[in-house]
């Protein structure tokens, strides 16, 4: 009897452990701050603290850098001129519908530069969801936590002194318009950097819980007493604040692409007559529910707040760029012909940056969010008459490829749908058919890949090659796509022809990519470090393994698994040299390469994500084991600095994701992820559909990097490689690890990933 009133009241605390572990804030282990240790000549991820929710349509930021200049908050700056609402992908592609808010005391100041206030990151708190800190000019605490498409202020002034609040609407062109009765504030920013149409607009909406006083405007340098509205280059608003009982004020402030109308809908569905606090916490368990997603077991501190920043980063791009009208329909402004049209739409993204893991990574996690954002690509295709590859919001021209054929096929053939296959299908064959208008719209010598097989160097193309590799890639991906809808085998044909294409720029005297002639020969002189040219942001070295879809074409085209692995070694040891003649200058590319120490091995760029996982298709995987946790442990800490390179819109953090789990989408469309070395105890990934997979690796340290045996639902699993249907249904990985290779696992040819060589057995 006492043995069951012991059980009984261990029940409640049962009850209460399980319950406090439900509840776990896992924000605490976000650190907002990791990568905004930046500047152009070196990259730690070129990020900015985003005070946002998943997907939000805007963020907000405090702002230390100047107007118009893209590093918005360098965490090595000391002066906050304003916080910010921002939607800024990337500084190199820079900011669209920007403008600022920011307290001041005493003197009445409201230019940028005149009203900066030192700040010091001791002061400083921030959160996904939540910021604040201490602006010591002013003796002022501000408090900001936002929502999708509005945000909520808590400004403390301190007493006895004159407050003001100034609004900066910014350049290139800019509306305020003050309205005391009923202590708002409305108004509207066009500043951009390219990819509007004519008529864009941001309209802003600031509804003020205090009431104040005195109001002015002003334009550029001129600042107007009493006056209400002001319409300019750059123009914006001062309110003041007198005697105040009570030195705190509440600012609610929304936005729109659409209209005023439509921006205080928006405040009034996600702010709503909540207080700060309550907003506050709604946002913290927002983040919670989706950080909570997935869970890891046996990680350090750092490596927690590693993980899970990488998390937060995963989930910011691409951003909402719809709205939900009074009718409750989802409408979007469309960045392609300036009309208000229902449906979806998203933006912020380039699929050079993202198509290699970060949307592989929503496909496995978030595959309702992956189908919206494809109904998106439906309606700008239909609106711009084009695919985007790097929307900002609308057309932007930046990088190579047309790789929307890759992120849409590889969704579809995941099982992913609920949007319109057949136009995406129209829009990517638009893109392998038609040569482009431009540099960035469809591709940029199609004619010449299409007849030759491969685009020239000497017909006035940059970066011949690298475009050659990764038609390459989104032929085989969309010849795929072409197979599932049941497209004419004509079409089909022709696809897997030019799948092959690789072959056409790969030069077999050295074992390089190489750039080729028109009529054929190859481009000399072959500098094999030399960055830009045939290649963008790299050199032979780091392109020469990009081949996604065929690994095993580019080992048998360099002569089997000897001279591959040869050539692998060499390039994780050869010394980190580069020309950079073609950029006249040394790019923080080449710097973030030649300082990880790991040779010609550039993990801050893209190119080169999926290159140590190529081990595992010569039969040598415990050297992409070996090189992946020193990877993973060298180039990504919980710190300021603490990414390689940009992050670009989360891919370098969903590289991380994936390879900190254990696998990663070396060939996105093929359905496999090559299996890495994991770096925790334990992780599960709880999926939409409700199952959840599991990676077991309970032996797992810092030494005990090698796999030495692997299960599948306690089968014995010699694979190298996952798939997406063992992830949906919710199996359990278990590694044996050792911190010894175990060569005699995964090494025979049936347990190699996918290659399109053996697929097809040509």
């Amino acid at each position: 009897m006492k043995s069951f009133f012991a059980l009984l009241l261990l029940i409640p605390m049962v009850i209460y452990g399980k319950e406090k572990k439900s509840q776990e804030d896992l924000t605490r282990w976000v650190n907002p701050l990791v990568g905004t240790m930046t500047r152009p000549s070196l990259s730690n991820g070129n990020l900015y603290p985003a005070i946002a929710l998943p997907w939000g349509m805007n963020f907000w930021t405090p702002q230390t850098g100047k107007m118009g200049n893209g590093w918005i908050y360098q965490y090595t700056k000391n002066k906050i001129v304003g916080f910010r609402e921002t939607h800024q992908p990337s500084p190199w592609i820079g900011d669209y519908g920007a403008f600022s808010i920011m307290p001041v005391t005493g003197k009445l100041k409201f230019q940028e530069a005149d009203r900066a206030s030192w700040f010091s990151h001791k002061r400083e708190t921030v959160k996904p969801y939540y910021y604040r800190v201490f602006l010591g000019n002013y003796a002022t605490w501000v408090e900001m936590t936002a929502t999708k498409r509005a945000a909520y202020f808590r400004i403390t002034y301190p007493a006895g002194e004159p407050s003001y609040l100034v609004l900066d609407a910014f350049f290139h062109g800019s509306y305020v318009k003050v309205i005391p009765g009923k202590h708002e504030i409305i108004g509207y920013c066009r500043n951009n950097s390219g990819g509007v149409p004519a008529n864009f607009h941001n309209y802003f909406v600031l509804k003020f819980m205090t009431p104040f006083e005195r109001v002015w405007t002003w334009n550029d340098s001129s600042l107007y007493e009493n006056s209400l509205e002001r319409k300019g280059n750059h123009a914006g608003a001062v309110v003041e604040f007198k005697g105040l009982d009570k030195k705190v004020i509440e600012i609610e402030v929304a936005s729109s692409f659409i209209s005023y109308d439509q921006a205080w809908l928006n405040l009034d569905r996600e702010i709503g007559g909540a207080s700060f606090d309550q907003i506050k916490e709604r946002n913290k368990e927002v983040w919670n529910k989706q950080l909570s997603r997935i869970r890891i077991e046996g990680a350090t501190d750092a490596q927690k707040t590693t993980f899970y920043t990488a998390l937060y980063h995963a989930m910011l791009f691409p951003r909402e760029f719809y709205e939900i009208n009074k009718s409750d329909q989802i409408v979007h402004y469309s960045p392609y012909n300036g009309k208000v049209l229902p449906g979806y739409m998203f933006t912020d993204t380039g699929f050079w940056d993202t198509f290699r893991a970060l949307f592989p990574f929503l496909t496995v996690m978030y595959p309702d969010v992956d189908s919206h954002m494809m109904a998106g690509l439906v309606n700008a295709y239909k609106e711009g008459g084009w695919l985007p590859e790097w929307a900002s919001p609308g057309y932007r021209n930046s990088m190579i490829g047309s790789n929307s054929a890759s992120i849409i096929a590889d969704s579809y053939l995941m099982g992913i749908r609920g949007y319109d296959i057949k136009t995406l299908y129209e829009g990517i064959m638009k893109n392998s058919v038609r040569e482009a208008p431009n540099n960035f719209l469809g591709r940029v010598g199609a004619k010449y890949y299409n007849s030759l097989g491969y685009i020239p160097c000497n017909v006035g193309i940059d970066y011949s090659v690298s475009r050659t590799l990764e038609y390459s890639y989104d032929d085989w991906a969309t010849m795929k796509l072409a197979e599932a809808l049941h497209i004419p085998k004509a079409e089909i044909d022709t696809l897997a022809k030019r799948a092959y294409n690789y072959r056409n720029v790969f030069d077999k005297s050295d074992n390089f990519m190489r750039g080729r002639n028109l009529n054929g020969t190859w481009q000399t002189p072959f500098i094999v470090d030399k960055w830009g040219g045939v290649f963008p942001e790299g050199s032979a070295w780091q392109w020469t393994w990009c081949v996604l879809h065929d690994p095993q074409g580019l080992i048998n085209l360099m002569g089997g698994d000897k001279a591959f692995i040869a050539k692998l070694d060499s390039f994780m040891t050869v010394l980190p040299t580069f020309d950079y003649s073609f950029y006249h200058r040394q790019i923080h590319e080449m710097t973030e390469m030649m300082i990880a120490g790991q040779g010609q091995y550039d993990m801050g760029n893209e190119p080169s994500f999926h290159t140590l996982y190529l081990y595992n298709y010569t039969g040598e995987p415990w050297m992409a084991q070996r090189y992946l946790r020193q990877t993973m442990r060298w180039l990504y800490t919980p710190n300021p600095n603490g990414l390689p390179g940009d992050d670009d819109e989360g891919a370098m953090s969903a590289w991380y994701l994936f390879s900190s789990i254990g696998f990663y989408p070396v060939c996105p469309g093929s359905g496999q992820f090559v299996i890495g070395s994991p770096l925790f105890k334990k992780v599960i990934l709880t999926l939409e559909n409700g199952k959840k997979f599991v990676v077991e690796a309970p032996d797992n340290s810092k030494r005990n990097v090698y796999i030495a045996k692997a299960t599948l639902n306690g089968v014995d699993y010699p694979k190298d490689y996952i798939t997406y249907h063992d992830i949906m249904s919710g199996d359990t990985l278990r590694f044996t690890m050792s911190s010894v290779p175990n060569k005699n696992r995964g090494i025979k040819k049936q347990d190699l990933p996918y290659s399109y060589s053996i697929d097809s057995g040509k």
